[in-house]
This record gives structure tokens, C-alpha cells and sequence, in this order.
């Protein structure tokens, strides 16, 4: 089995580096194909990167002249990779702070019969602290909830209010899908840090739809494979590392807010 990764990288390649070592430690090296897309990070970053390739020079490193953002950014290594390995089995995409288990591609060979029945699988995606991430959401958002994040994105102070009301309700008010995280099973949305795309994906796609430059990636992808018959399956049996948010723990939080409400915006156009 030949496997296919591709990452994002912005102003943070100490986690791409401990990505790549991940990968490069397994007993299947040799049967990774890894392809690093930055996304015009300070030259500090890049020189780091220009010191990941040497260190390891069969993963590529591909430098966008500007921010692409999430998605698009991918597809430039997608695309990339399919030109270069069109052989690849799977194909593993996402953020850069992941850390993969030494036994990852045997993880992959026992769940061998869903990987060629999705277009998409998410993976179990564990943070530090031990918190499952996956599976993102199980169902359809329900209207009133759908309701509050109209509001949320229609003024940052209002935003800030709802915020603080659902720190206080949390326990009644926040979603629990991914306490069944060892349910496998077909998903609404899985967690974006991380999807393997199967053939099935490439038998009806060439890369992923990015409508927008940052967030709301996983409704995306749910509304590109469902116009096309397709669906996300959540896989217990395959387990990444996450450190989580390492990008967008530098945005500034008012700036943060105001690409998510870019993207909620779009998103409303399609739901």
C-alpha cells in the first residue's frame, strides 16, 4: 500500500517538522509520499522549512507566493502529488500539527474494506489531552442552533455575548457527538484537521471544493460528496495525533471572528 500526504503549513513548521518525523520514523517510510504546501509564511519559517527538506529530502516542499488559505492550498499539493504518484493508494490531508503512530499504515490495511467503500474517511483525531475529536457531527445542526450562529456572525459584540452565555451553559448546550467516538459509522461532518481521501473520492473528483479561504471547510465537503451520491465514514480503528488550532491560535480573535463570519456567510448560501 502507497500512501499520499499532503499539508498546509503558515508561520508554524516546528509542527510540520515533528509531522514529518512521524512519518519518516515509521517502518514504512518507504511507502510515503509526503508533499508540504506553505502558504507564504515569514521568511524565518521558510528558512525552516528549507532546513525540514534537507533533513529529509524525499518529502517536497511546495512555496505559494501568497496565502491560498486551507482547502485551496491542499488542492495545490493534491494536485501536485496525483501528477507525481498517480500509483498512490490513499491520499492523507490536513493540517500540519498531526502526529501519526508508527503502526499508521497497518491501520490503515485493517480498515482496507471501508477505505475503498468511502469517498471520505475521518480518522479518530486525539488531542494532547487526551479529547476525541472525531466524529465532528454525527447529524444534520438543528434549526435553533443554526439560528444562533446567524447571530453570532451578525456583530462581534453580540458574538461575544453568546459566547460568554455558552461558556455558562456548556454542559447543556454543547454538542456531544464525539463522546461516541468509538461508534464507527457513517457522519454528517468530520473534524477538518484530517481526511484520507480513497479512490472513490478520485473516481469522482480531482481536488476539493474551496469556496472559502478559511473555516467552515467541513460543511463543504459534506455538500461537494453528497451532490455526487457520496458520504463520510468515521473510522475508530485508524488514530492521529492532534495538537489542534497551531495556525489559528496566532489569528488575533476579532480578525479570527471576521473569517468566520466570511465563511458563515457563504455557508448560508448553500445550506
Amino acid at each position: 500500500m502507497n500512501v499520499g500526504f499532503v499539508f498546509t503549513n503558515y508561520n508554524n513548521s516546528s509542527y510540520t517538522r515533528e509531522a514529518v518525523k512521524s512519518l519518516a520514523d515509521s517502518v514504512y517510510a518507504e511507502q510515503y509520499s509526503v508533499v508540504i504546501v506553505d502558504n507564504n509564511s515569514m521568511p524565518e519559517d521558510v528558512e525552516a522549512l528549507i532546513g525540514i527538506k534537507r533533513d529529509y529530502p524525499s518529502i517536497e516542499v511546495i512555496y505559494n507566493q501568497q496565502n491560498l488559505g486551507y482547502f485551496k492550498g491542499l488542492n495545490v499539493g493534491i494536485e501536485q502529488l496525483r501528477r507525481g504518484k498517480p500509483a498512490l493508494d490513499f491520499m492523507v490531508i490536513g493540517n500540519n500539527d498531526l502526529v501519526f503512530p508508527q503502526d499508521f499504515l497497518k491501520q490503515l490495511e485493517n480498515c482496507r474494506s471501508n477505505l475503498h467503500s468511502y469517498a471520505v474517511v475521518s480518522p479518530d483525531l486525539v488531542t494532547l489531552d487526551g479529547v476525541h475529536q472525531n466524529p465532528h457531527v454525527r447529524h444534520r445542526i438543528s434549526a435553533f442552533r443554526e439560528f444562533v450562529w446567524d447571530l453570532y456572525y451578525s456583530n462581534f459584540a453580540l458574538a461575544r455575548l453568546i459566547q460568554w452565555a455558552a461558556s455558562l451553559t456548556r454542559a447543556i448546550s454543547e454538542r456531544k457527538d464525539y463522546t461516541s467516538y468509538q461508534q464507527a459509522g457513517v457522519i454528517y461532518q468530520g473534524y477538518g484537521a484530517c481526511y484520507i481521501l480513497t479512490p472513490v473520492f478520485f473516481e469522482n473528483f480531482e481536488t476539493l471544493w474551496a469556496p472559502t479561504f478559511l473555516m467552515g471547510e467541513e460543511y463543504f465537503l459534506w455538500k461537494q460528496l453528497t451532490d455526487k451520491g457520496q458520504q463520510i465514514f468515521y473510522e475508530p480503528g485508524i488514530v492521529v495525533q492532534h495538537h489542534d488550532h497551531a495556525s489559528t491560535a496566532k489569528i488575533p480573535g476579532r480578525e479570527l471572528w471576521e473569517i468566520y463570519r466570511e465563511s458563515h456567510l457563504i455557508y448560508k448560501k448553500h445550506r
